[in-house]
C-alpha cells in the first residue's frame, strides 16, 4: 500500500504536466526512453558503451520524440473526427503507417547519424542501407500497436504510448545501426 502512494503521486504529476505542457512533458519522456532505449540495446550487445548513439537517441527525442508525434495526432483527429468521418480508425491507420511511417523513418535514420556526428554523405549512406529494412520491420512490427493507439488510447496519451512501444523500436533500431556500421568497418 505505501509503494502505490508514491507511485500514484508520480503518475498525478505526470498527467498534470501533459495537460499544462504536453509538447515538453512529451519531449522529455521522448529522450529519457530514448536514451534508455540506446543503452540496454548496448548493454544487450555487450562491449563499451558509446556515447555518441545515447546523446543523438536522447537528442532526437528531446527535440522531435515529443513534438512531431504531438501534430501529427493533433493533425489525423482533425483530418478524420470520428463522429464525421466514415471508417475513421482505418483512415487514420492508413495515414500514419502510408505518409507517416515512411517519412518519419527516413527522417529518424538521417537526424540520428546526423546527431551522432556523421557528414550528410555518410548519413545519406547509412539511410539508404537501412531504410527498406527498418521501415518493412515498423509495418510488421509496429501496425498491432498503432491499431490499438488509435483505437483505444485517449489522445492525451497516444505520443506516451508510442514512446513506451518506442523504447523497444529504439532498441532495435539502435541494434540494425549498429549491425550496419560495424559491417561497414
Amino acid at each position: 500500500m505505501s509503494l502505490s502512494k508514491p507511485i500514484m503521486n508520480l503518475l498525478a504529476s505526470y498527467l498534470q504536466n501533459l495537460y499544462l505542457h504536453p509538447i515538453r512533458t512529451k519531449s522529455i519522456t521522448s529522450c529519457v526512453l530514448g536514451t534508455t532505449g540506446s543503452i540496454v540495446s548496448q548493454l544487450l550487445a555487450g562491449g563499451t558503451i558509446r556515447s555518441d548513439p545515447i546523446l543523438a537517441f536522447g537528442l532526437y527525442g528531446l527535440l522531435f520524440g515529443g513534438t512531431i508525434p504531438h501534430y501529427f495526432y493533433e493533425l489525423v483527429e482533425r483530418l478524420f473526427p470520428e463522429d464525421v468521418v466514415a471508417f475513421p480508425l482505418a483512415k487514420k491507420l492508413l495515414f500514419e503507417r502510408l505518409i507517416y511511417a515512411p517519412m518519419i523513418q527516413a527522417f529518424s535514420l538521417y537526424t540520428l547519424a546526423r546527431f551522432e556526428g556523421k557528414n550528410h554523405s555518410a548519413a545519406l549512406k547509412q539511410l539508404n542501407a537501412l531504410y527498406l529494412t527498418v521501415l518493412e520491420a515498423n509495418w510488421k512490427w509496429l501496425t498491432l500497436f498503432q491499431v490499438i493507439n488509435m483505437a483505444f488510447v485517449p489522445p492525451m496519451l497516444r505520443v506516451l504510448y508510442m514512446n513506451l512501444v518506442g523504447l523497444g523500436w529504439a532498441i532495435f533500431l539502435a541494434n540494425k545501426r549498429r549491425q550496419a556500421s560495424q559491417k561497414k568497418e
